[in-house]
């Protein structure tokens, strides 16, 4: 997709979110809180396997470490700002992610894969038994906080949800966005994607590989934490399932969905994902078996994601014109 045709999607995408809580019941606009969490975290997400070529079986540990540093900064340590929430949870996942990264990527592939999904479960598996700490299966309360120094009292959690805070985080996934863009077209983004393309011949260009592969896996990280600070905001719960491998593939799920090559494709897979999931939840029990199906069906059949079968349906109608 070009660079204009991705800020007229991405522009008149942001204007239709706008209108979800003046159209639509509230119900749906909360449902669109999980898809603005996920849509920040597949930012990251992307930036490492659709650039950089490393699929991550462990990156759903991020989203934990966001939801449970809110839990500990907002209920033990009594910090009442969501923003500061957001900034020490990413700083926290990325200096997490430096130790975790250093290892991990002198290995691609499947080796790069199971190396995320060990650190992944190691913390699960902290998280699950360590109750006294973490609060074990039950997992830690999040308290509700205050954005931009405002504590809407008069809001209950619904109107909240679905008023300020909704719109709080499309402000944050824009700005995520725009970052990401920029990230993505800077030098170093030109040579993560060097990288990913051929790592050998980038190695020879002067290109220092390992220490690319590191940088995005911490900028990765970072946005996993604030996506799962937005979660854990929402339910009210920092859960160690958050963590779970599931979560990880759930987050590939929504890549290859959308379309991973594509920058607008992770968001657009979130956004499929979020509403199939709550449409077949409420139609039939075995709504994980006709998700898979999908995933199947567009892996096979459109192999460029639902971003990838617009852009190719756009230039059939421009040929088709002409």
């Amino acid at each position: 997709m070009r660079p204009p045709g991705a800020a007229l999607v991405a522009l008149a995408g942001t204007a239709a979110l706008a209108l979800v809580p003046a159209l639509a019941p509230a119900y749906y606009a909360t449902l669109m809180v999980p898809f603005f969490a996920y849509a920040i975290a597949l930012l990251g997400f992307n930036l490492l396997f659709g650039k950089a070529g490393l699929l991550s079986f462990g990156h759903a540990m991020f989203l934990g470490l966001g939801a449970y540093g809110a839990a500990v900064m907002a209920g033990v340590l009594h910090v009442h700002s969501f923003e500061a929430v957001l900034c020490a949870t990413m700083l926290a996942a990325a200096i997490v992610a430096v130790p975790i990264g250093f290892v991990c990527v002198r290995y691609t592939g499947i080796f790069f894969g199971m190396l995320t999904l060990a650190f992944g479960m190691l913390f699960y598996s902290f998280l699950f038994k360590f109750y006294y700490v973490t609060g074990g299966d039950s997992g830690m309360r999040v308290p509700r906080m205050s954005i931009l120094g405002l504590d809407f009292a008069r809001y209950n959690k619904i109107e909240f949800l679905a008023g300020p805070f909704y719109y709080y985080c499309l402000a944050l996934l824009v700005a995520a966005g725009v970052l990401m863009w920029r990230i993505v077209h800077s030098p170093f983004g030109l040579h993560l994607r060097t990288v990913g393309d051929n790592a050998r011949k980038a190695e020879y260009l002067g290109v220092h590989v390992r220490r690319c592969r590191l940088v995005a896996f911490v900028v990765s990280a970072a946005f996993g934490a604030a996506g799962g600070a937005i979660l854990g905001f929402r339910i009210g719960l920092a859960d160690p399932e958050l963590v779970y491998w599931t979560q990880s593939g759930q987050l590939v799920f929504m890549a290859v969905l959308g379309g991973f090559a594509h920058f607008l494709g992770p968001i657009i897979g979130a956004l499929a994902y979020i509403v199939l999931q709550d449409q077949l939840q409420s139609l039939t029990p075995y709504w994980r078996f006709v998700l898979g199906a999908i995933l199947a069906v567009v892996v096979i059949g459109f192999p460029t994601g639902l971003a990838g079968l617009a852009d190719d349906l756009r230039r059939r109608f421009r040929r088709s014109g002409a």
